[in-house]
């Protein structure tokens, strides 16, 4: 099983939700039978390591984010990967587009699929460090369903 978690620059949400995947996974006992990635649609942060901010809120909770580098999605990964998770509906538009005719991949909301409070997760770059906490709130949260959903698909 493939998850890939997508967003618009790869170094906020869509990396703190590998993360946080991984951690849970782990913890699970689950890390050798679901890969996990993260990458973005846009191309400006490729190879550059998750925003600070981002980094120090997902260490304080156990997180660590470090050797995550951001990457661009590309037209593999929608026969790599089962399930492409994305963080708003401007990605899953970006997505939809992108993909080729013959993809595997399931496109979905992140939130949406598991009916949370909200549809999207908010993109905290521009705010303060409440921004990166509620991100952190909002995917504990989904990962929490994801791998529940995970768990009956192997």
């Amino acid at each position: 099983m493939r998850v890939l978690f997508v967003c618009l620059g790869n170094i906020c949400r869509s990396p703190t939700a590998e993360g946080v995947l991984r951690h849970k996974l782990r913890e699970a006992g689950l890390e050798g039978c679901i890969e996990v990635d993260s990458a973005g649609t846009g191309d400006w942060h490729v190879g550059k390591a998750p925003d600070s901010r981002t980094r120090q809120a997902a260490l304080q909770r156990g997180y660590d984010l470090s050797a995550l580098r951001g990457r661009q999605v590309e037209a593999a990964d929608f026969q790599r990967f089962d399930l492409i998770l994305a963080m708003d509906s401007n990605n899953l538009s970006n997505l939809q587009r992108l993909r080729p005719g013959n993809a595997a991949a399931e496109l979905d909301l992140l939130l949406r699929r598991y009916q949370l409070a909200l549809d999207e997760v908010p993109d905290p770059y521009y705010g303060g460090e409440e921004g990166f906490e509620q991100v952190l709130d909002l995917l504990e949260q989904a990962c929490d369903a994801l791998l529940v959903e995970l768990r009956g698909r192997l």
